[in-house]
């Protein structure tokens, strides 16, 4: 049986500890830019693209204000027009459908594989219309949706793939053939995140966008920045989404570190799947046999759902959903809800996420595993 509290305050995500380990590059990162005074488009930022791009393989790597936002980006520079379809998995953040909507695109929302919570692939072709112009398939929870399938309905369609991998930066996928690319690199396009929280996060928020293309990589960065190329000469319908210096200058000290916090995240896991694999009543995270998992979230499943969060909460351990309602039962997006998810709705019934970070100690994953244990052995 486990005490009723750890010793320490368990978190889902600990900033306060990683900014303690990367303190002194950081403040120094932080002071050249308080000094230098290039708020807007500093050198930090272009040598901050530089570095993710080098690190994704991706040709281009366009910085933007948000997670949101790099996907708005990237569905005007597509040319997306109101009445088109854009196929989204059904279990996923909200700013993946916000964008269509706002753009007056029609979100058409698809059922998950019930092992990876990813977009079902096998069933992708049941949403395809004459009026469907792309996918987004959302790399949620830290691996890839199964992209060689995605990519060949898609060429068969004629459709554009922006891959949503604000949870997966850092995953790579696997092709049949050997082949292997980092989330976001794959389709036409991809975004990513720096919120706070996302494995490589900043101090605030920002973005990026992913391209091979460099027609598409021009145009996303005029997009971005008032849709133009000179200063003063706006050459298309633009928005004001930049990433400031000093969150970039944040990222490129984080960067340097992102894949090691990966294995670290990697080793959690491990440690929460050996202890937490055998248990009658409870299934641990599918690995994808196509992706790496960089384990933004480790998220269980049991019927014993919210019992067992408020048995955990109870106990000092912040165990969370994500997301707790499907996107068509929210109340703004209920007149797109034109499908049925039965995959999605009984996993949203069941999952769990726990407390997973790179500075995570094992003491604290055997209290949980523990206080988990526990629980689970007076249920029947």
């Amino acid at each position: 049986m486990t005490s009723h509290h750890f010793s320490r305050k368990i978190r889902i995500v600990d900033l306060a500890a990683q900014y303690h380990l990367y303190q002194e590059e950081i403040d120094t990162a932080i002071r050249e830019v308080l000094t230098a005074a290039a708020f807007i488009q500093g050198p930090q930022v272009f040598s901050f693209e530089q570095a993710l791009q080098e690190y994704t393989g991706a040709a281009a790597v366009i910085s933007c204000g948000n997670g949101t936002d790099a996907l708005q980006i990237a569905m005007m520079a597509l040319g997306l027009a109101p009445g088109d379809e854009v196929i989204v998995p059904v279990n996923t953040y909200v700013a993946t459908a916000e964008v269509l909507a706002l753009l007056h695109i029609t979100p058409v929302f698809a059922d998950i594989d019930p092992h990876t919570f990813l977009l079902d692939d096998r069933r992708l072709h049941l949403y395809i219309t004459p009026k469907t112009r792309a996918i987004v398939p959302v790399h949620l929870y830290g691996q890839c949706a199964n992209m060689e399938t995605i990519l060949t309905i898609a060429a068969r369609h004629n459709l554009f793939v922006i891959e949503d991998t604000a949870q997966a930066l850092g995953a790579v996928y696997t092709f049949p053939d050997g082949r292997q690319q980092l989330a976001g690199t794959m389709g036409t396009m991809g975004t990513t995140s720096f919120f706070p929280t996302k494995s490589l996060g900043c101090y605030g928020d920002g973005g990026a966008i992913f391209t091979n293309d460099a027609r598409y990589a021009e145009k996303m960065r005029m997009i971005a920045n008032h849709g133009q190329r000179l200063k003063y000469h706006h050459e298309l319908v633009g928005v004001n989404s930049r990433l400031d210096t000093l969150q970039a200058a944040i990222l490129q000290v984080k960067l340097k570190y992102l894949q090691q916090e990966i294995y670290k995240r990697n080793d959690i896991a491990a440690f929460y799947d050996r202890q937490l694999g055998t248990i009658a009543g409870l299934q641990i995270p599918a690995r994808s046999e196509h992706s790496t998992h960089v384990f933004h979230q480790y998220t269980i499943q049991t019927k014993h759902r919210d019992a067992l969060q408020a048995h955990l909460v109870a106990h000092g351990i912040p165990a969370a959903l994500y997301y707790p309602l499907l996107l068509p039962r929210q109340k703004a997006y209920q007149a797109y809800n034109s499908n049925t998810f039965p995959v999605a709705e009984h996993i949203h019934a069941h999952m769990l996420s726990l407390p997973i970070h790179p500075t995570m100690q094992e003491d604290e994953v055997t209290f949980i595993c523990s206080a988990i244990k526990a629980f689970l052995a007076g249920q029947h």
